[in-house]
């Protein structure tokens, strides 16, 4: 199975981040484009482009953590201290499956490529 996927996990609750929005775009030459926006499904996850769909080049993931964690009053500063993620990775396989996970809490998060 190839294609891009995303996962949000909400570390502060320890469960998915449902009703994620998130933009992908991507670089061409030194411009940014938009590709599509989507929201995450119940379990955090949204399926982003099919395997036809992704061509080798930058891409940027942004995710709107900050509505997110304010939409469910976390205990946090309001304004918290996250805002907009922005993740920058390259397909250099059009054949293989990027999966990139955001796991976020109101003051951190990480994110690597995961199958």
């Amino acid at each position: 199975m190839s294609g891009l996927t995303t996962h949000v996990l909400d570390l502060s609750l320890g469960r998915p981040a449902a009703d994620v929005a998130i933009r992908l775009w991507f670089r061409s030459d030194a411009d940014w484009g938009l590709l599509l926006a989507a929201r995450t499904d119940q379990d955090g996850r949204a399926r982003l482009m099919d395997g036809g769909a992704l061509i080798m080049g930058a891409y940027r993931l942004e995710f709107d953590i900050g509505i997110y964690f304010r939409a469910i009053a976390a205990t946090t500063a309001n304004p918290g201290f996250l805002e907009t993620v922005m993740i920058d990775f390259h397909v250099t396989d059009t054949g293989a499956h990027y999966h990139v996970p955001l796991l976020a809490s109101p003051f951190g998060y990480s994110t690597y490529r995961g199958s």
